[in-house]
């Protein structure tokens, strides 16, 4: 059947056509109520047209020119129309008999629902337990339209058009006949290897270019980190508050998530540490700058953390969203900077930096775990699109990333003064706004 076309119901009417009526005799034959065709051309024009009976199997069919000038259609749409239900297998044609209607056996027909819920979701008659848990997250209100105080959207404004073209039209010359196919496993290396650069000069991370893998964007790294790392109902535990978009996708995936709450050091393990139950086997943070508290942890709490995690043979998966906008000092050494028992894995993406529709983001695993990781991103999306993976190497290896960077602090450090401005004029007494010293968020409190 041919997808994504309207479908357009014909009845066909065997006396207002013209067929021979043999219904009477024929009585035991089953009839054909109901050809739903998915081909465009004719759905447009021959919508209107609805017959009110049934034509008999068996039935011939009259001539294309004489339906066409029925319907005041083409005879073209007509005789491609017939020729798509011959395909399908709705018709048949006998060179020169006709074309008739199919000896379909009647319990092979398909018969219309007429019970579908409007929202099954809601009721779970449709979906499977997973299913159900997923369409309540509601994810899908984090990804809309842009609009004034919605988090984590970089200022377009800024963005260098001019250069990214050039970028991309000099990358699409030289795509070659290779780079039409899916890419290469893990990633354009020359992207691998800038990034594993950025990341060791920038945030301290240790790491080689073969340990980078490239993704669509943080939310499929943490879907990876989990397929890979955790079993249905293995525990995880998550920031409270914390990081939404990334606990669903933990639940998603089948753990069983633990909300652990903050403290002014960060995650607060003395809080969960007594609980009862298995500890977890993946514990995710935003230790840079906590989402949404903003709360940067301290290297006591990192170095407790980690020792925690190789006590309990848990994973640590550290988002380090938005760490180059940092306002105060040179950024803070990323978590897995650390991490000398590669219990670390480090996520990060460029939605915030540049823009979230380019979709690219970043793993850094250890070494062992590389082609564990790989084979999962290809059973789940066979890599990530290679054209904007070259056009970002270009765009890191010409200087063009860091010098954008650090245009983007000093805007984004003059719109959080103006911010803090307004609201001390604007809202004294009604919110309670602080500086944040990283990101591109602050917190306001009520008094």
């Amino acid at each position: 059947m041919i997808s994504n076309l309207a479908s357009v119901e014909l009845l066909i009417d065997p006396i207002q056509m013209g067929l021979p009526n043999r219904s009477e005799s024929r009585t035991s034959s089953p009839t054909i109520s109901v050809l739903t065709i998915f081909l465009g051309t004719l759905a447009s024009a021959i919508q209107p047209h609805r017959w009110t009976t049934s034509a008999t199997m068996g039935d011939r069919l009259p001539a294309t020119r004489q339906l066409a000038g029925d319907l005041g259609l083409s005879r073209v749409t007509v005789q491609n129309t017939f020729s798509q239900l011959v395909a399908e297998g709705f018709l048949t044609a006998e060179v020169g008999a006709g074309t008739f209607v199919a000896e379909i056996p009647v319990e092979n027909l398909p018969t219309p629902s007429t019970t579908i819920p409007k929202e099954p979701f809601l009721k779970g008659e449709r979906l499977s337990l997973r299913g159900r848990s997923i369409a309540l997250t509601g994810a899908t209100t984090r990804i809309d339209m842009t609009r004034p105080f919605r988090p984590g959207i970089p200022a377009f404004e800024f963005f260098p058009m001019h250069v990214w073209s050039k970028l991309w039209t000099r990358a699409f010359a030289k795509l070659g006949r290779d780079g039409f196919g899916y890419g290469p496993l893990g990633g354009y290396p020359p992207l691998r290897k800038a990034i594993a650069n950025h990341l060791g000069n920038a945030r301290g991370v240790n790491c080689e270019a073969s340990q980078v893998i490239v993704t669509c964007g943080a939310q499929q790294a943490f879907a990876l980190a989990a397929l890979v790392l955790l079993d249905p109902g293995d525990i995880a535990w998550s920031e409270h508050p914390g990081h939404t978009a990334g606990r669903d996708v933990l639940k998603a995936l089948g753990a069983t998530v633990i909300s652990v709450s903050i403290d002014h050091d960060g995650l607060d393990l003395d809080s969960v540490r007594g609980n009862p139950g298995p500890p977890p086997k993946l514990i995710f943070v935003t230790p840079s700058h906590q989402h949404p508290l903003g709360i940067t942890m301290s290297l006591r709490r990192r170095l407790e953390l980690l020792k925690f995690a190789d006590d309990n043979a848990a994973w640590i998966l550290e988002d380090d969203y938005d760490s180059e906008f940092r306002y105060t000092g040179r950024p803070l050494p990323a978590l897995q900077g650390l991490d000398t028992a590669a219990k670390v894995i480090y996520t990060g993406s460029f939605s915030k930096v540049l823009y979230p529709s380019l979709r690219l983001g970043y793993l850094i695993v250890p070494a062992d775990l590389v082609d564990a990781f790989v084979a999962a991103q290809v059973v789940l999306s066979h890599g990530t699109a290679l054209l904007p993976q070259m056009v970002l190497a270009d765009f890191m290896a010409d200087g063009g990333f860091a010098t954008h960077i650090r245009k983007m602090r000093v805007v984004y450090t003059a719109r959080q003064s103006l911010l803090l401005d307004s609201l001390q004029r604007n809202a004294a007494g009604l919110l309670e706004a602080s500086p944040s010293e990283a990101g591109m968020h602050i917190m306001a409190w009520l008094p």
